[in-house]
């Protein structure tokens, strides 16, 4: 079967997002200090670039929480689409774990959101059918990644761990009880230390 992955950028104290998310901070307040490694910070190097290319490398699927694809909360009273303008960088079907049923969004690019009602087994089962040889990415956020977690799906994680105390915000493991991975590669940039963990 082929890999399921996910790729996330986390802070030294484990939250992947900062606190207070909303349209003017999608991140959190100062969850964008996570991120400098692959979003044009001058100190990035070629330890960064590599990881980008594990990050930015197609996928057949990707899953993800409501609250990563936009700030909308309770019933669908707005026409949202998604944080990335009108060719998102998926170019493949995105799954959205939602409690409240959307008609599927067709983008530029390949890129279609489909909203799944039926919980995270459901979704990952529709994300691996479509997904073929490609695989599945979990895309986030922290829910979303822990759910995959703690159902043992995730085949290949990697954790940007940043230089960065956020001391409030999303946390990623909080709940998980079993990890399940092992360290297979390890770079290093003054933005973060990119951590590969493939399952054992």
């Amino acid at each position: 079967m082929p890999d399921t992955t996910c790729h996330m950028s986390i802070s030294l104290d484990g939250f992947v997002a900062g606190p207070s998310q909303s349209r003017e901070h999608p991140l959190g307040k100062r969850g964008g200090e996570l991120h400098g490694w692959h979003m044009g910070d001058e100190r990035a190097n070629e330890a960064d670039d590599i990881a980008n290319g594990w990050l930015m490398r197609p996928r057949g699927a990707y899953l993800m929480g409501r609250n990563m694809f936009g700030p909308v909360r309770g019933e669908w009273e707005e026409d949202w689409r998604g944080w990335w303008g009108q060719e998102p960088p998926y170019h493949a079907p995105v799954f959205v774990l939602t409690h409240h049923a959307h008609e599927p969004i067709e983008m530029e690019g390949g890129t279609t959101f489909f909203f799944v009602t039926d919980g995270f087994d459901a979704a990952y089962a529709r994300a691996c059918e479509v997904a073929g040889s490609d695989g599945v990415d979990i895309a986030g956020g922290a829910s979303t990644v822990r759910q995959a977690l703690s159902a043992g799906v995730i085949d290949e994680l990697t954790l940007d761990v940043a230089p960065v105390l956020l001391q409030s915000g999303e946390r990623l493991f909080d709940g998980v009880e079993t990890f399940g991975l092992e360290p297979v590669e390890v770079l290093h940039s003054p933005l973060a230390t990119h951590i590969r963990f493939r399952a054992n």
